[in-house]
C-alpha cells in the first residue's frame, strides 16, 4: 500500500509538473504574440482551484483529472468576440504567429529536460560503473572479443561512465545502425584501452520485453562472495522456510554453492519448485525445504525468495557506485548532449515502429507503468526522480509534435499547408481531423491501459 501511494503522488506530481510548463510554453507565447488568453488550466473536469487575475482577467484552473490540461485563447471559432479585442484573437493572428503558440509547448518541454539535466549534472547523479561480467557464451558480446572486467568508457564515441548512458548509447546505435555494428571502447583490468566491434540485430534486440543488455550477451560484473544469508526480507520464501542471517548455504538442489552468485542462479531458475538446502549455522549441518516464489523480471517468471546477502556492500561502494557531476559550465554541454541523445532514441525508435522492426507494444507505457517508474526512481533518491521527469518530458514533447489531429502537431501540419496553400484549412476539414485524431488517442489509450494490465498480471 506504501509503495502504491508512493508511486501516485510521484506521479501526479511529475505529471503536474510537465503540463504545467508545457502550457506555460504556450501561455507565455500566445502573450507575446499580443493573444488575450482567457484561461489557463491544469488537469481536466472539474475545477479544484482557480483564481482570476490580471489585466486580461485571466482564470487559472487545477483541475481534478491530472492527465493534462489547456490553454484557451480568444478566438473567433468559439464565440463571439468584442470589437475592441479581435486584433487580440487567436485566429486573426498570421500563420506564422499560430505556428509560434504551438510549438512553444513542445518546446517548453524540451527546455525543462535541458535544465533538469543541468541541474542533476552539477548535483550529481549515482550510477554504477559500466564493468563487464563474463559474458553470455555465443553472444554478440563474446564474438566482440569482451572479458570479464572490460570497463565500458566509450559507445559510439561518447563517454559512458555509468550503465545508464551505455544503455542509451547503445539504444542509440540499434536505431541508427547503418552497418550492424556498434564500436565500444574499452578500458581492460591491465589498463590498456581497446576497441570492441559488437555485431547488432535491431529486429531482434528490439523484439520481446529482455533487457537489451542481456540480448547483446553483456552482464555486469558483481562482486563474487561467500554463500552467506545477510539478511531475511519478512513474509518471503526464505522465512517460511526458516533461514536466518549467518547461515552459510552448502549446497542447494544437488549442487555445491561455492559463491552467492551459485545461490542466486539456482533460485532464479526454479521459481515454485522444491529445493533440498544443507546449510551450516552456528557450527551444526542442517536440512531444510526451501520453494522459492515466482517474481516478474522484463516478462519472465524467476525465483524469488526475499534473502540478501551483504558482504558486497563495501566492495560496491569503492570499485562500483559512481556519481556523474561536471562544473556547472561543462554540465550545460553536457545537459544538450543527454537531451540530444535522448531526442536521437525517442525519433529512431518511432523510425522503427514504422519499419516493423520494433512493436508498439515494446515500446509504448501507459500511465499505470509511468506510476510505477516515477515511484521507483522517487524511492531511489530525488537526482533518479528528476532523471525520470527529464525522460518523460522529452517523451512528452516528441509525442505532441506527432502530426495527428487533436495534438500539437496535428495544427502544426494544417498551419504547414496554410504557409503553401496561401489560405487556412477549412473548418469542415479541420472538424474531421479532430474526429479521427480523437478516435486515434482513445485507440491509443485503450491498447496502453490494456498493455500496463497485461504487466500486472502474472506470467
Amino acid at each position: 500500500m506504501q509503495s502504491f501511494l508512493l508511486s501516485l503522488v510521484a506521479f501526479i506530481v511529475a505529471i503536474g509538473i510537465l503540463v504545467s510548463i508545457h502550457e506555460f510554453g504556450h501561455y507565455w507565447v500566445a502573450r507575446k504574440m499580443g493573444v488575450k488568453v482567457l484561461r489557463f488550466s491544469v488537469g481536466f473536469g472539474k475545477p479544484l482551484w482557480k483564481k482570476v487575475a490580471g489585466e486580461d482577467q485571466t482564470e487559472y484552473v487545477l483541475a481534478a483529472i491530472p492527465l493534462g490540461g489547456y490553454v484557451k485563447m480568444l478566438d473567433e471559432r468559439e464565440g463571439d468576440v468584442p470589437a475592441e479585442d479581435l486584433d487580440r484573437a487567436f485566429n486573426r493572428k498570421n500563420v506564422w504567429a499560430r505556428i509560434a503558440i504551438v510549438l512553444a509547448g513542445p518546446v517548453a518541454n524540451l527546455i525543462l529536460a535541458v535544465f533538469l539535466y543541468w541541474l542533476i549534472f552539477i548535483v550529481g547523479i549515482t550510477g554504477i560503473a559500466p564493468i563487464v561480467g563474463a559474458p553470455v557464451a555465443k553472444s554478440p558480446a563474446a564474438d566482440a572479443g569482451f572479458v570479464e572486467g572490460d570497463r565500458i568508457t566509450q559507445v559510439a564515441g561518447k563517454e559512458t561512465p555509468t550503465w545508464d548512458t551505455v544503455y542509451v548509447g547503445l539504444l542509440d546505435g540499434i536505431v541508427d545502425s547503418s552497418d550492424g555494428a556498434l564500436d565500444i571502447t574499452v578500458e581492460t583490468e591491465g589498463g590498456s584501452t581497446e576497441k570492441r566491434s559488437l555485431a547488432l540485430d535491431s529486429r531482434e534486440l528490439l523484439a520481446g520485453n529482455e533487457d537489451i543488455v542481456y540480448k547483446l550477451g553483456l552482464q555486469r560484473w558483481w562482486p563474487d562472495v561467500e554463500p552467506v544469508i545477510g539478511g531475511i526480507v519478512p513474509g518471503g520464501a526464505a522465512e517460511a522456510a526458516g533461514l536466518l542471517a549467518g547461515d552459510r548455504i552448502l549446497s542447494g538442489g544437488g549442487k555445491n554453492m561455492e559463491s552467492w552468485r551459485d545461490w542466486v542462479v539456482l533460485i532464479r531458475a526454479n521459481p515454485e519448485k522444491m529445493l533440498q538446502v544443507e546449510l551450516q549455522r552456528d557450527g551444526q549441518l542442517l536440512n531444510i525445504e526451501l520453494t522459492p516464489g515466482t517474481q516478474d523480471l522484463n516478462g519472465s517468471p524467476i525465483g524469488f525468495i526475499g534473502a540478501r546477502e551483504t558482504q558486497s556492500q563495501q566492495v560496491i561502494d569503492e570499485k562500483l557506485r559512481t556519481v556523474e557531476r561536471y562544473s556547472p559550465g561543462v554540465a550545460v554541454g553536457k545537459a544538450l548532449q543527454r537531451t540530444g541523445d535522448m531526442i536521437s532514441v525517442s525519433l529512431g525508435m518511432v523510425g522503427k515502429l514504422f519499419t516493423g522492426e520494433a512493436s508498439l507494444k515494446n515500446t509504448v507505457s501507459g500511465p499505470i507503468s509511468i506510476a510505477q517508474f516515477a515511484g521507483q526512481s522517487v524511492s531511489v533518491g530525488i537526482d533518479h526522480y528528476l532523471n525520470f521527469i527529464a525522460l518523460v518530458s522529452i517523451s512528452l514533447g516528441i509525442f505532441n509534435l506527432f502530426p495527428v489531429p487533436m495534438l500539437d502537431g496535428g495544427h502544426l501540419l494544417y498551419y504547414a499547408a496554410e504557409v503553401v496553400t496561401g489560405k487556412p484549412v477549412s473548418e469542415r476539414v479541420q472538424l474531421a481531423g479532430q474526429q479521427i485524431g480523437l478516435l486515434l488517442l482513445a485507440c491509443l489509450m485503450v491498447f496502453v491501459f490494456y498493455q500496463d494490465i497485461l504487466r500486472l498480471l502474472p506470467s
